[in-house]
């Protein structure tokens, strides 16, 4: 049914132009906002540590645009596939092209700030030599997220679905695999996946955070950098992305790696809260993501 959906939007899109999309995604959005309070209270807890000194309204009007901001992320999985496509602006890009020609590859360490998927689709549409992997988490009976992999396969991106059951050990050999070659693979760096998978507890927003240890673990192992990644909507049709220099995770003995990747962990986690404050509209994660506050160091 979710497919059915889908496709007939992409066809109204066609015959009657985009607003249509953004109207009929818009009334969506706000029966979410009203029909489910409890996502709507993980937005407004969210706000208020993000802005603890503002109004008691505040942040509620921050979730009920983060959730029609959204809207346009489906608006634009149709615009990237038109020859007009979407266009960007980016700083870091000279950190990926480095790495690239000299055959090193890296992670790209993506968040659910911004559109991490729109971001996959521009860069392997300027780079088409670039062996791009992407790592995505998949829920059972979830048609939408069937239609984004599709879509990332069809762009010659190679997808693999991490279920709630956490999938094949052979997904994080393939990851290696990648990387050895001197491709690239992406990965989100604040979404669990499954509740068995291993995780790094940080610093944000003065709560406690916990984070997959995945990325910095595959860092780690395959000695390859981190590069830091945030996909910005900045206007209609326009994104902009923001990549961070190299970041390498290294260990001198098996005992240090807990805090190697902790370090690394906690640089990813002061990055997000950084762009979080330049694009806080942007964040589109609605589930649970803030743990217990964590009391502010003494002075």
């Amino acid at each position: 049914m979710q497919e059915l959906f889908y496709e007939a939007i992409a066809v109204l899109s066609k015959r009657a132009g985009p607003w249509v999309v953004v109207i009929i995604a818009r009334i969506v959005t706000t029966g979410f906002f009203i029909f489910s309070p409890r996502r709507v209270g993980v937005s407004i807890r969210f706000y208020r540590a993000l802005f603890p000194g503002r109004g008691r309204f505040f942040p509620l009007w921050c979730a009920w645009r983060q959730y029609h901001n959204f809207s346009y992320v489906f608006l634009d999985r149709l615009w990237v596939q038109e020859s007009a496509g979407l266009s960007y602006t980016s700083e870091g890009w000279e950190h990926l092209q480095e790495a690239q020609e000299k055959g090193a590859g890296g992670i790209l360490l993506m968040s659910h700030l911004g559109n991490w998927e729109i971001a996959a689709h521009l860069l392997k549409k300027r780079n088409h030599e670039m062996n791009l992997l992407l790592y995505m988490g998949v829920k059972q009976k979830d048609q939408i997220e069937h239609i984004q992999k599709q879509s990332l396969s069809q762009g010659g991106i190679k997808v693999i679905g991490i279920d709630q059951d956490g999938g094949s050990p052979f997904a994080i050999i393939e990851g290696l695999r990648m990387l050895k070659e001197g491709g690239f693979v992406s990965m989100t760096g604040d979404v669990l996946w499954n509740r068995e998978q291993r995780v790094v507890p940080v610093r944000f927003l003065r709560h406690k955070v916990n984070l997959p240890e995945a990325p910095h673990i595959l860092a780690l192992l395959s000695g390859t950098p981190i590069f830091i990644f945030f996909a910005f909507r900045v206007g209609r049709r326009n994104y902009h992305f923001k990549i961070s220099g190299p970041r390498y995770v290294r260990a001198s003995s098996r005992s240090q790696r807990g805090e190697a990747t902790l370090r690394s962990a906690q640089e990813y986690a002061h990055l997000l809260e950084t762009a979080l404050y330049q694009s806080p509209l942007e964040w589109y994660h609605f589930e649970p993501f803030l743990g217990p506050q964590i009391p502010d160091p003494p002075s």
